[in-house]
C-alpha cells in the first residue's frame, strides 16, 4: 500500500527537494508550512495526484495535522544560527516548544516512524579528532541549543510502535526550488558570478561539515526505508566532506565560470570549529553523499546565467525574517498561523 509522509517545512529549503524526490519514489506527500518565504518553491507539484497541501505554523498545529499518515519528516523551524539570534523568544516557541509538540501529535496520531531533522551545529566547537553522534554536545548558539534541546526529546518517545531518529545535517549548499544565498557554498558561488569575488571574513581556518541539499533528501529516503532495528532512537551525522573555510573558497573559485579573486577580510568572530565522522551514516544507512562543491556551484551559476535563479530578497534568511518581524502582526508576520488548504487557497 502507498505510504503518505508528512513533511513538515515542505516550502523549504530542504523540504521542496525533498518532497520531489519522496513523489519520483512513490510516496504520498502531506506538505506542510506556514509559508514565511512564499509558496512558490511547491507551485510545480501543486497538481501532483499524490500531493497534498496544507498551509499551518508549527507553533499551532491543528490536532488532525498528521491523521493518516505513516511517517513524517520534521523539517519545520529557524534554519541557521544568525536567524536563531533575532528573537528568542521566537526561536524557542518555533524550534523549541513548536517542534516537541509537533512529536507528541505524531505518536497521538499513530504516525509509525518519526525522522527529524537536527545540526551539526549542535556540536559547537571541537578541536582535534573528528566527532561522531557519541561526542559531546555544545552549542554555542540560540540555535544549536534547541535544536539540541528538541532532537533529545525526540529521541526519548522511541518506542516499539513509534520510531524515532535523528539526522544531524552538515552545512548544506546547492541548488533548490527555495534558494538560499545565505549559505556558505551557495553565498561565494553568487559573489563569485556577480562580484568576481568570494570574501572569507577572517583567516578562513575553521572547519565544517558540508553536504548537497540533494544528498540531505536521499539520507531521508534511506531512512524512510531502513528497518527499524537499524534506526530507532539513533543518531546520524550527515555529510560529504570536512573543509575548512578557505577550501571551500578555492573549490568556489576552481569551479567559477569567470575569473575570480579570493578576499581576505576583517577578522572573523564565529567560534564554530568542528570536523563531523560520517561513518556511522555509511554503516547504519549505507549513505555516502554523491554531489560536489564543483557540481553546486556549476548549477547555480548556471541557473542564475538562465534566470531559473535569482538574488531575490528572500534567498537571505536572516534579511527576510527581519522584514516579517518588522510587519508583525500583518499577514506577512510571525503571528501563529491556523490556515490549512490548498496551493490554490494560499495564492
Amino acid at each position: 500500500m502507498q505510504k503518505t509522509v508528512a513533511v513538515t517545512g515542505a516550502a523549504g529549503y530542504i523540504g521542496s527537494v525533498l518532497v520531489t524526490q519522496l513523489l519520483n519514489v512513490g510516496y504520498r506527500v502531506r506538505a506542510i508550512d506556514a509559508f514565511f518565504f512564499g509558496h512558490q518553491s511547491l507551485l510545480s507539484l501543486q497538481d501532483h495526484p499524490a500531493m497534498e497541501i496544507l498551509r499551518c505554523d508549527i507553533r499551532n498545529y491543528p490536532p488532525g495535522v498528521f491523521d493518516d499518515c505513516d511517517i513524517v519528516v520534521d523539517l519545520a523551524a529557524l534554519s541557521n544560527d544568525p536567524s536563531g539570534d533575532l528573537d528568542a523568544e521566537l526561536t524557542r516557541s518555533i524550534n523549541e516548544r513548536g517542534r516537541i509538540a509537533s512529536v507528541m501529535l505524531a505518536e497521538r496520531a499513530g504516525v509509525k516512524r518519526y525522522l527529524f531533522a537536527s545540526s551539526c551545529a549542535v556540536y559547537g566547537e571541537h578541536i582535534g579528532s573528528d566527532v561522531s553522534e557519541d561526542s559531546t554536545l555544545r552549542p554555542l548558539t540560540l540555535y544549536a541549543e534547541t535544536c539540541a534541546k528538541a532532537e533529545e526529546v525526540v529521541l526519548s518517545r522511541n518506542r516499539s510502535d513509534f520510531t524515532t531518529v535523528s539526522l544531524r545535517n552538515g552545512t548544506v549548499f546547492g541548488l533548490s526550488p527555495r534558494m538560499r544565498f545565505d549559505l556558505v557554498v551557495n553565498k561565494m558561488a553568487l559573489d563569485a558570478y556577480e562580484l568576481g569575488c568570494i570574501s572569507v571574513v577572517g583567516n578562513g581556518a575553521q572547519w565544517r561539515p558540508l553536504i548537497h541539499v540533494e544528498d540531505v533528501a536521499r539520507a531521508f529516503l534511506l531512512t524512510l526505508d531502513a528497518p527499524d532495528r537499524s534506526i530507532a532512537g539513533q543518531v546520524f551525522n550527515i555529510g560529504r566532506e570536512n573543509c575548512q573555510i578557505s577550501e571551500i573558497a578555492y573549490q568556489v573559485w576552481l569551479a567559477s565560470e569567470a575569473a575570480t579573486a579570493i578576499s581576505y577580510v576583517g577578522v572573523g568572530e564565529d567560534r564554530r570549529n568542528y570536523r563531523v565522522s560520517f561513518a556511522k551514516a555509511e554503516k547504519g544507512l549505507a549513505f555516502r553523499a554523491h554531489r560536489s562543491i564543483g557540481c553546486a556551484v556549476s548549477d547555480v551559476q548556471k541557473a542564475l546565467r538562465d534566470g531559473r535563479a535569482g538574488n531575490a530578497p528572500c534567498c537571505h534568511t536572516v534579511e527576510w525574517y527581519r522584514s516579517l518581524l518588522a510587519t508583525k502582526g500583518t499577514g506577512l508576520g510571525f503571528g501563529p498561523r491556523h490556515v490549512t488548504g490548498n496551493m490554490t487557497a494560499i495564492r
